[in-house]
């Protein structure tokens, strides 16, 4: 509001305006590709790379990230080499949760591939799936500060791999369901040519 030839900003619109900008920075980290899909041969880069899901790998980081094991160490040795082996595994679960997150970016943009060959791709589709790489990107950054303060967001980290098998099983669904459609169009043509309803 002016006043006197000041300007003042309310403190509720400041805090819109500084949320809003958080939400571009986190669309545009989400929406960034850190290399090109090859589109040539969607079925086979697809089948590829839901194979390849690092979330397999969690009971190996949680066990990694068990209180337990730091504190029997720090009770049979000393606190300096407690300190190290605690500062290294936390170096190898956000080695993981950068690892988790690359593996979200795939299956994130081979959706996007996915709904560019469904017969009837919507907006509707299209919110969703940047809804949910915002939501993502939210929760993989409040796990990584976490980490970085020291804290062990071991309930987090699992959701975040939920989130990651989850979207697979829908690509995996999705392109079943592609499949099926495309051997039924297949067989429906091969009866049409039997019947010689065909014209060459």
């Amino acid at each position: 509001m002016e006043n006197g030839g000041t300007f003042t900003l309310n403190p509720a619109l400041i805090l819109l305006i500084g949320f809003a900008a958080l939400l571009l920075i986190l669309l545009f980290v989400v929406l960034r590709e850190p290399r090109k899909l090859d589109k040539s041969e969607p079925g086979a880069r697809i089948s590829e790379e839901l194979e390849r899901r690092h979330v397999a790998y969690f009971p190996q980081v949680r066990q990694a990230m068990a209180r337990e094991d730091l504190s029997f160490l720090a009770s049979r040795s000393s606190t300096g080499l407690a300190r190290i082996v605690g500062s290294e595994r936390r170096r190898v679960v956000l080695a993981y949760l950068s690892c988790l997150r690359d593996d979200f970016r795939k299956l994130w943009l081979l959706a996007r591939v996915i709904a560019s060959l469904s017969p009837q791709p919507g907006m509707a589709q299209e919110l969703a799936r940047l809804r949910l790489g915002v939501t993502f990107s939210v929760r993989y950054e409040m796990v990584r500060l976490k980490l970085l303060l020291g804290f062990w967001p071991l309930p987090e980290l699992g959701e975040l791999g939920q989130v990651i098998s989850g979207l697979a099983i829908r690509l995996e669904t999705a392109m079943k369901e592609m499949g099926e459609r495309s051997a039924l169009a297949a067989e429906l043509g091969s009866s049409l040519d039997g019947r010689g309803l065909n014209t060459p």
